[in-house]
């Protein structure tokens, strides 16, 4: 019964201009291709991360070997856990700014894929359609307390509180007489105070908290109607106004 309202709908509506198509079909290629741009940045950037932990933690441990746990061995290590450490922050940060950009993206695409359920109704039963709340969801970008944890950025700021931890575990273990249960306990609560600030920071931007679009879904409205007002013709302005008042109600 909606499928038969929808096309009958769609039937008395004027269709959308060429001009118009045109250049949604092509923000909407270009935003997928910025998407992928971001993601294999903060790929890369793990990665170089981790390589760079995973060849320091092999160092470290060739010095202990060597030195037998020396002096040598205590400020390579501090020297060493401390530049990594400076490493993870700089790179939680990059990573944090690439998920950023690529969940604003995801937002701009949803916003599109409002205007063609809106502008073409009969496609509905034949590509995914969900409740707005949901339009990220369906994109891989969903809420959730532990969401973060599962993110690039997450692992990368988990990597770096243990590195920070361990650097602040060492010094303090070599303050106490070489005593392993202060590097250890000073350890562990400064890893934990590091992580719970980078979380908080995460959480903090724009995009971090959750990936509800209830905040996209009002800016459609006025956005769609300034182009409403804009659009020359008549058969722009129709389906955009309808585009405008029926995006915050139907699925994408």
């Amino acid at each position: 019964m909606s499928s038969e309202t929808d096309t009958s709908a769609a039937a008395g509506r004027a269709e959308p201009r060429p001009a118009a198509v045109t250049f949604v079909t092509t923000e909407h290629f270009t935003l997928q291709g910025a998407r992928a741009a971001t993601i294999a940045e903060s790929t890369g950037r793990a990665t170089m991360f981790l390589g760079s932990v995973s060849a320091g933690l092999v160092a470290l441990g060739l010095i202990a070997a060597a030195t037998r746990i020396g002096t040598t061995f205590y400020a390579f290590g501090v020297i060493l856990l401390s530049t990594l450490s400076f490493v993870g922050f700089v790179t939680f940060e990059r990573v944090l700014q690439s998920g950023i950009e690529d969940h604003g993206y995801a937002e701009r695409i949803a916003r599109l894929r409002a205007y063609y359920f809106d502008c073409a109704p009969e496609i509905t039963s034949y590509l995914a359609s969900v409740p707005p709340p949901q339009r990220l969801a369906i994109q891989g970008l969903r809420a959730g307390s532990w969401q973060g944890f599962r993110t690039v950025a997450g692992m990368v700021g988990v990597v770096t509180a243990v590195l920070a931890g361990s650097t602040a575990g060492l010094i303090a273990a070599v303050a106490a007489d070489h005593s392993g249960v202060v590097g250890f306990i000073t350890g562990g609560v400064v890893a934990l105070a590091v992580l719970v600030a980078l979380m908080r920071a995460f959480r903090a931007r724009p995009g971090g908290r959750s990936v509800s679009t209830d905040s996209s879904t009002t800016s459609l409205r006025p956005r769609l109607q300034l182009a409403t007002r804009n659009t020359v013709g008549d058969e722009g302005p129709r389906c955009l106004s309808l585009a405008a008042g029926g995006a915050v109600r139907r699925a994408f």
